[in-house]
This record gives C-alpha cells, structure tokens and sequence, in this order.
C-alpha cells in the first residue's frame, strides 16, 4: 500500500452561516463536529497524514483541536492566503490545493470541509490511487445532493464511454424547486462534490495553472479557479460511483437536518 495523505479544505467561512465555523457545527447525536465526524468515515480507508488547508481565521481554532496528531496520525497545516487589496475572497479550490504543496509529499485525497462523504467513496478512491496513476473522482446524482428550497451551484460531470470526464459544466442557483427550470440538466446528472483523489506530479501541473489564470485574471476581484473545471484539463479523471448519500451543511438550521439525517440512515 502506498502512503496516501488526507487533504482537507477548510479555509474559508460561509456568510450562509453566518461567518461561524461550519466543520464545528455539531451533526452527530454525541454532539460530535463535522470535521470529526467526516474523519469518523475517512480514517477506515487507511491514511498516512492528514492535512488541513487553513485560512487566518481557521487556523487557530483547528490547531486547538487537533494539534499535530489526530488518533495517533500525524496532523499538519497550509495556511491559503490572498490578498484582500486586490481580492475579495480567495481564488478557491486549485489555490487551496496549491498552498499546500510543499507539504503533500505523497498521493493524496483532497475534499471539501462542509460535505460527509462516507466510508465507500474514501476506499473506493484509497483503492484508486494504490492501483492507478490517474486521478479520480467519486459522482453523485444530482438529485441527492440538492437542497429542497435554497438554492446552490453545482458542477455537472459529462463523461466519455469509458467513464473519464469529458468535460464539466456548471449549474448555477439551482434546488430541487427550481430543478425543472433547467431543461439540459436531469435530476439523474452526475454531479461533483469536491472528492478527489490525485498523484503528487499533479500539483505541479495544477500549480503552473493557477499562475496563468492569476496572470490572466489580474484586475478580477472575484473571479476564481475551480478544481473540477481544471484537473481534467492538465489530468485524466476516472470516475466511480458510490451508493451511499452525501449529506451537507450549508444554512444553519442544516446543523439539526444532517444531524437527524445521520442518526436515520446509521439505523437503516
């Protein structure tokens, strides 16, 4: 088996909700965190270090938490940065990933912070990244990843006959009220939800892009580099697919949604 690291994004803080920090929202019925929860389902599949994609405002609340070991596994830290007279916010998921490539020094499953993901799609990728050299990617039906009323962006994954992506789209404001209103998009699209699991030479890839698209992008406040959109670009990405459910914490009345959600399906 190959050291594998597990990468964590969990820099930047939601206004949805309310600028608090969403992996500490207590979703398990022994008022267990997010993030302790989604490690809960991670760990199973076998890692060597965890490393977690911090901003200045996470930093230190992770840092308390976890120190430098989590259940005797070693625990380190990249701080993503931006500058805020030129920037509103940061360039999002390929500069997170990037500022942490001085220290991912093995193949690595990178995910968001606010997602459970579940035990098969981090053995399912685990599995991927000791057998392949290609990057890969768990998809869920678009239908099981949609709030009913708020609305959210989503990227769409189209894929050649030989479940490679083709390429990316992106839905944007969408729910399942509002799903109809989207005649290319069909409830059984396969969607995204930021899992990856990528090889080391990658980064170096994904990082000279990050530079183009600052470079070409240099007046854009807001504009940002998505990692679904560019990882096919630079790397092949398989796909699988996973039976379990993704659930997710965007709004804060979703702390006691996901919470129930949990408790219902580890009783099935």
């Amino acid at each position: 088996m190959k050291e594998i690291n597990l990468v964590y994004m969990v820099a930047w803080m939601s206004s949805r909700f309310w600028w608090k920090i969403k992996q500490f929202a207590k979703v398990w019925p022994n008022n267990s965190t997010l993030i302790e929860y989604s490690l809960q389902q991670a760990l199973p599949a076998w890692f060597s270090k965890i490393i977690f994609i911090v901003w200045k405002m996470t930093e230190i609340p992770f840092k308390e938490m976890f120190w430098n070991n989590y259940k005797w596994i070693p625990v380190e830290y990249s701080l993503q940065t931006f500058d805020e007279t030129t920037r509103d916010r940061p360039r999002w998921t390929v500069d997170a990933l990037c500022s942490a490539k001085e220290i991912i020094d093995w193949p690595y499953i990178v995910c968001n912070w606010d997602d459970i993901y579940w035990s098969q799609a981090f053995k399912i990728l685990v599995d991927h990244l000791n057998n392949s050299e290609e990057s890969a990617l768990v998809w869920y039906p678009l239908k099981n990843v949609l709030p009913n009323h708020w609305t959210v962006n989503r990227w769409i994954l189209r894929l050649d006959h030989n479940n490679y992506i083709e390429r990316v789209e992106e839905a944007t404001w969408i729910s399942k009220d509002t799903l109809n209103q989207f005649w290319l998009i069909l409830d059984q699209d396969l969607c995204n939800m930021n899992i990856f699991a990528i090889h080391t030479d990658t980064i170096n890839k994904l990082d000279n892009t990050l530079t183009i698209f600052k470079n070409s992008n240099i007046w854009d406040r807001k504009i940002e580099c998505y990692l679904p959109v560019e990882l096919p670009k630079v790397w092949k990405v398989k796909v699988y697919t996973t039976q379990d459910p993704r659930f997710g914490v965007t709004n804060p009345e979703d702390e006691e949604i996901v919470k129930k959600q949990i408790e219902e399906y580890e009783n099935q």
